[in-house]
């Protein structure tokens, strides 16, 4: 067969065919959810999660339970090995340091490290930030990717061929390993960026070495700028979104996928694509991008940004299905957990707005600030909401890495940059305590059949 020049990206007349009858052969009827009692989602019809596991990683917290029992939304929390991850910030933010590594630590040993813990941590995770020679001409230029997300995953995955222990799945070789892999996923992300601009968009290409003196936030921005130059805040918010994105429960998606299959038995770097895989996706780690696409619609559509009613209209219409991308979404806002607000956004606010400053993009900011206003009003209208809505952290995440100057391809690589710290954890965790493979039970609600011969149907 001559494969030369053949397209296979084609979607065919056959194909379409084949598709129709994937449509018409694989619809199941909504009310049987109903009916076996099947929490769509794992999440019962108030959202609340089912229980799959425990964990001793990280909480989250939306609702109090009163005296009498009964459950009320409360702000949002969340907690790393039991401790807020405000006062976490607080305290960072206080003694003028970077918090990434040592949430880090936190995450994976369980507890907070001293001085001297802490810097022999960070000067083995500086040692570690390398990746095999030749890694990069060989595996990240020979073929560029046009998402860093699926980039990212291959590298991860050829990593697997360099190490002779690749399939031990003791708990120190585990340690090892995941240890390489944070220290070596932000030259993976920021390289695989490079060589897809380099390749697709044109212009030089420009490889620094990381500096393991630096942390993980500078080394982010040192790598990915051309003459390597950052501001002090410009480092220290970076740094925060990382401690924010660090870890988030054991039951948002590819966290629960680090967790199932870990069970499986599968070696280190299969486990961490798969959960790349499931970060990947709009409804998970791509939710900040399209968070900045509406923004960049509304900046386009609302002539006076200032006007409570236009902005209002606007909005309204994006619900409508309208406008925008007629989801009838407005990104950014609202968590299937968190109900009167996210902490995460709550404590990356103030950040945001010290950032803004610093960029003379204030105008911008209070738009930001109005939407969230104002939408959470509208879709508390518009929408039953049992819990209440308010803006999550991919409402501001976009908007700092805008100010930053980072890349839209590499917002989603960057959040995985920060939560291979939390799937790290619950690898270990899950090989510590687990005893059976992840195993949940779908009911058959397809109706019996005769066979019928080739030649009668």
């Amino acid at each position: 067969m001559d494969l030369e020049g053949k397209n296979f990206s084609v979607v065919t007349p056959e194909i379409k065919k084949l598709a129709s009858k994937c449509r018409e052969n694989n619809k199941i009827d909504a009310a049987l959810y109903d009916k076996y009692e099947v929490k769509r989602g794992l999440r019962d019809i108030n959202g609340k999660g089912v229980l799959t596991g425990l964990t001793e990683i990280s909480e989250i917290k939306a609702a109090e339970v009163d005296e009498n029992g009964v459950s009320h939304p409360c702000d949002g929390k969340l907690y790393y090995r039991g401790i807020d991850v405000e006062e976490i910030i607080a305290g960072f933010t206080r003694e003028k340091r970077y918090g990434f590594e040592e949430v880090t630590y936190l995450l994976m040993f369980g507890e907070m490290p001293n001085e001297q813990q802490l810097g022999e941590f960070t000067e083995l995770l500086g040692n570690y930030r390398c990746i095999p020679p030749n890694f990069v001409r060989d595996i990240i230029m020979k073929k560029p990717s046009l998402d860093i997300m699926n980039a990212l995953a291959r590298s991860v995955l050829m990593l697997y061929a360099y190490d002779s222990k690749a399939d031990d799945t003791s708990i120190p070789n585990v340690v090892r390993q995941s240890l390489q892999l944070i220290s070596e996923f932000p030259l993976l992300a920021v390289y695989s960026y490079q060589a897809y601009r380099h390749s697709h968009i044109g212009g030089s290409l420009i490889i620094h070495e990381p500096n393991p003196a630096m942390s993980t936030a500078e080394n982010i921005l040192y790598l990915l700028r051309d003459d390597g130059k950052f501001t002090p805040l410009e480092a220290e918010i970076l740094d925060i979104a990382l401690v924010l994105h660090a870890e988030h429960g054991g039951g948002n998606n590819s966290t629960f996928t680090t967790h199932v299959v870990t069970s499986s038995g599968t070696d280190t770097y299969s486990a961490v694509v798969s959960s790349l895989a499931s970060l990947k996706g709009p409804k998970h780690g791509g939710a900040n991008i399209k968070v900045v696409q509406m923004f960049e619609d509304i900046k386009k559509n609302v002539e006076n940004w200032d006007s409570e009613d236009e902005l209002t209209d606007y909005l309204d219409k994006i619900l409508h299905k309208q406008a925008f991308d007629k989801s009838g979404l407005v990104y950014g806002m609202g968590h299937a957990v968190y109900s009167l607000s996210d902490p995460r956004a709550r404590v990356f606010k103030s950040f945001v707005e010290e950032l803004s400053v610093e960029k003379n993009r204030e105008k911008e900011f209070k738009l930001m600030c109005d939407v969230e206003r104002i939408a959470a009003d509208l879709i508390a209208k518009e929408r039953k909401i049992y819990k209440g809505v308010s803006a999550n952290v991919d409402f501001y995440s976009g908007f700092v890495y805008s100010m930053l100057g980072l890349p839209m391809e590499l917002y989603t690589p960057i959040f995985a940059v920060a939560r291979i710290s939390g799937w790290s954890a619950h690898r270990i965790e899950e090989l510590i305590n687990c005893g059976k493979i992840i195993r949940p039970a779908y009911k058959n609600v397809c109706p019996r059949a005769a066979y019928v011969p080739l030649n009668e149907r």
